[in-house]
């Protein structure tokens, strides 16, 4: 049962909300909502392997379809794909919460990280954009009457794209800079008390993951067999998804240098340190503030086992 209809339209280079117009829901959904490069395919792996319940890699992008995305497949060709699957199905999404539509029957995880964190590992994502991937983010632009631009090319280098990541733009938003993670963040921490929405933090992963691990299936009402664990843990350390990077993400080189090694990159926290200056920590410091509340700053910078229950943790 729909419990609430999207509250606004997102038209980016990246994301058109319209396309959720298609989906039919099933009972026991899955939807994996997030801002760019925050845990979001170390999730659906996650995901993934406590749906099967075995370790055998597989394809990502078709099992879990990014639904919002303009730039991967048509709309028509994922909507085919999902009503195709007769498994528990899981999808993909990087809107806020307020652009998608809520289901009574879907569950939504919600994954964060730092956003200095997210900003150096979008740096390394798109820096490995190849021609390809440009010319599909152009032609979103030209073709959309809303955007009718080509996409911007975002500095390069660290300390630079930093400060075209935080700067608040007339662009900015459509590039998935920070004012889109920024309104992502807000989104899913004012429904954080919503029953069938679970959030689950980056640092909490890397220091935990068989519990957070066990905090999912245990949202997504999954038992695991006690015996069954360590294997399924293991299959979704970053070591293991790199190791079968080929068979998770096929065709990765049609859209980065490098594929998939390209796209798992590191998978580790505090690149900015040592980079960024001090002048530059104090204008991300006075950033957040100023966009958030204390409660989700600390949540947001720290996690969950450091800074407590999302859901229980005042603004």
């Amino acid at each position: 049962m729909l419990e609430r209809a999207p509250i606004r339209e997102i038209r980016d280079f990246y994301c058109d909300s319209r396309q959720w117009d298609a989906y039919a829901p099933r009972d026991g959904d899955v939807v994996i909502a997030t801002a760019p490069k925050v845990g979001t395919t170390w999730t659906q792996q996650i995901v993934n392997l406590l749906i099967f319940q075995n370790v055998e890699p597989r394809p990502l992008m078709m099992m879990s379809p990014w639904f919002d995305c303009r730039i991967q497949m048509p709309p028509e060709m994922m909507v085919q794909i999902i009503e195709a699957q007769e498994h528990r199905r899981f999808l993909k999404s990087h809107l806020p919460m307020d652009g998608l539509p809520i289901y009574g029957g879907t569950r939504y995880i919600h994954v964060a990280r730092g956003g200095r964190d997210a900003c150096m590992s979008f740096l390394n994502h798109i820096n490995g954009y190849n021609s390809g991937s440009w010319q599909r983010l152009d032609a979103v632009g030209l073709g959309d009457p809303q955007i009718a631009m080509a996409e911007p090319r975002p500095p390069r280098t660290a300390r630079e794209f930093f400060h075209h990541w935080i700067a608040p733009t007339e662009t900015s938003a459509l590039e998935m800079m920070s004012q889109s993670f920024f309104e992502i963040e807000k989104s899913y921490w004012k429904e954080r008390a919503r029953p069938n929405l679970l959030l689950v933090h980056y640092n909490d992963l890397k220091a935990d993951l068989h519990g957070e691990m066990a905090r999912i299936a245990a949202f997504l009402n999954i038992d695991v067999a006690d015996e069954l664990w360590p294997e399924l843990v293991s299959a979704a350390t970053f070591e293991a998804m790199q190791r079968d990077g080929e068979a998770l993400l096929p065709g990765m080189e049609m859209g980065f240098d490098g594929g998939v090694k390209t796209f798992l990159n590191k998978g580790t926290n505090n690149r900015w340190q040592g980079v960024l200056t001090d002048e530059d920590n104090a204008l991300y410091d006075a950033r957040i503030k100023a966009e958030l509340s204390p409660g989700l700053i600390a949540w947001l910078e720290a996690g969950r086992l450091v800074a407590g229950d999302p859901k229980v943790l005042a603004d």
